[in-house]
């Protein structure tokens, strides 16, 4: 019995090979358009899908394998007669293998194509053929992905069949490409036009980049996976210069905590973290300030740390790690010499180069839960454009000022609840992930070590008492900024003017879980 194959592809990556084999292995094969052409170009024998429907591609192409015996061919059970007895009266010959990939849909957004060329792109027949294939895996071999085209041939050329194992791995991957294919459309479509931040069916994808060694904790497994749309800078946009041990689940954690706090600032900027919380946030006219000062507010808590920059890694930086347990090193560029130093003195040490830094403040962001997902937008307001309203008798100094909108941002990437004590754009005192907020600034004041006297506090809340201002105040600390709202405001107020304290409402809540 004569074997057939149909082909049609638009990624052609390793088709021709492919085809002429399968061709030497008795394989008649059916084709489209541009496929078929270059295939019979490569001068291997190909019949067209229109001489076999005996129907012409129509359409401009828009319709050309939507046909019974395309279908049919795919579909019919070889177990069934009456499905085999119809394949014999309407001329329909079985088809073995179907090797498709879409329409490049996806590059044509990527590439900020012109609307109705990115339409064009939403490819029809293609999935049909897919998901007929892929449903009838008992019999059809279904080929998406050009990296399989070996283990199909090296079957067929062994057994003179590709197994049945193979033939339902191939099927789950068939499906996961289409559902990945409509899934893309559906959130393009959704955002241009304007169909509303949350649908009422909600279907994400995300291409897996690799397995990491492990999970959170050893005896848990783990891999990373990446938006194939988000154009933000990010450790799966990085370049790894130096990866002594590949990056782990913790460090993906860890350095994305880095990064967010790092691309709030224009001016150099260093972050410090721990277990996605900042143990030290510096900003300084020179990053090399930057890095030392941010580093020196908690060493024993960075050991281990990520650090992230937004401004060059220099040699004087490079220099400043050599003695610095560090996990990852990440900046938007690294001097030679400064790559060179490290490579030299850091045998372990994960170093990552970003570019260009990359902020979106738009799209949503999900947490999973048991059984669900909580959907959220990104947006944040813009503290620099935020009216802050002073509620003190004491209005903040141009300093404090400053200090406040430093404090806030670094704030605002703290896991709840938290407060923030800083002093000349350093962050030295940081009270995090606390059930109280009193408690919160305590640690804060303890950890500030009475390097954050005369300077200023965030809340990421409102306070519901006054202890954490007189908290506060014990420390040093001479401005807060907070959201306000709470039923004790005038309290709060009260107390902060006894503490000759100046305090500004920002109405933000920083919440994070």
């Amino acid at each position: 019995m004569i074997k057939r194959a149909l082909i049609s592809v638009s990624d052609k990556r390793g088709i021709l090979d492919f085809a002429k084999r399968l061709s030497e292995l008795g394989f008649e094969i059916l084709s489209t358009g541009g496929t078929a052409k270059t295939l019979r170009d490569a001068g291997i024998n190909v019949v067209d899908v229109s001489d076999y429907t005996d129907f012409p591609e129509i359409m401009d192409g828009r319709v050309k394998t939507l046909h019974p015996r395309i279908h049919g061919g795919i579909l019919a059970l070889r177990s069934n007669k009456e499905h085999i007895e119809a394949t014999k009266r309407y001329g329909i010959k079985l088809i073995d293998l179907v090797v498709v990939n879409l329409y490049p849909f996806e590059n044509s957004v990527k590439e900020d194509s012109r609307f109705d060329e990115i339409i064009e792109n939403i490819d029809i027949g293609g999935p049909s053929m897919v998901r007929a294939a892929a449903k009838n895996f008992n019999a059809v071999t279904i080929v998406v992905d050009p990296n399989d085209y070996g283990l199909v041939i090296s079957e067929l050329e062994k057994n003179n069949e590709v197994s049945k194992r193979t033939r339902e791995r191939l099927a789950v991957k068939a499906f996961s490409h289409t559902a990945r294919y409509d899934a893309i459309i559906s959130g393009y479509l959704r955002e241009r036009l304007s169909y509303g931040d949350f649908p009422e069916s909600l279907t994400l994808t995300f291409d897996k980049v690799r397995e990491l060694r492990y999970g959170e904790n050893p005896h848990q497994k783990g891999a990373i996976y990446k938006d194939p749309f988000v154009k933000e800078t990010s450790m799966l946009s990085s370049r790894v210069l130096m990866e002594g041990k590949p990056l782990s689940f913790n460090n993906f954690l860890d350095g994305d905590a880095a990064l967010e706090i790092v691309k709030e600032f224009e001016e150099p900027t260093v972050a410090v973290i721990k277990h996605c919380n900042p143990c030290g946030v510096a900003s300084r006219k020179r990053i090399e300030d930057a890095f030392k000062d941010a580093y020196d507010v908690d060493p024993m808590s960075a050991f281990g740390c990520v650090i992230a920059m937004n401004k060059t890694c220099t040699l004087e930086i490079a220099k400043m790690t050599k003695g610095k347990y560090i996990e990852v090193l990440i900046a938007p560029k690294f001097e030679d010499s400064a790559l060179e130093f490290i490579r030299a003195n850091k045998r372990n040490i994960r170093v990552l180069e970003i570019g260009l830094l990359r902020k979106c403040n738009r799209g949503i962001s999900f947490k999973r839960v048991t059984d669900g997902l909580l959907v959220q937008t990104k947006s944040w307001p813009n503290i620099e454009k935020t009216e802050l309203r002073v509620v003190t008798k004491r209005k903040p100094t141009k300093r404090e000022l400053e200090d406040l909108i430093f404090a806030w941002k670094v704030n605002k990437h703290t896991t709840s609840n938290s407060v923030v004590f800083c002093k000349d754009k350093t962050a030295y005192g940081l009270g995090v992930g606390q059930m109280s907020r009193v408690d919160a600034s305590i640690i804060a004041k303890r950890k500030a070590k009475g390097r954050a006297k005369g300077g200023v506090m965030s809340s990421d809340a409102f306070f519901p008492f006054r202890d954490a201002v007189d908290a506060a105040s014990e420390a040093g600390i001479r401005a807060i900024i907070q959201p306000g709202g709470s039923i004790r405001d005038e309290e709060i107020i009260e107390a902060a003017n006894q503490h000759k304290m100046a305090m500004v409402f920002s109405g933000i809540r920083l919440f994070k879980h």
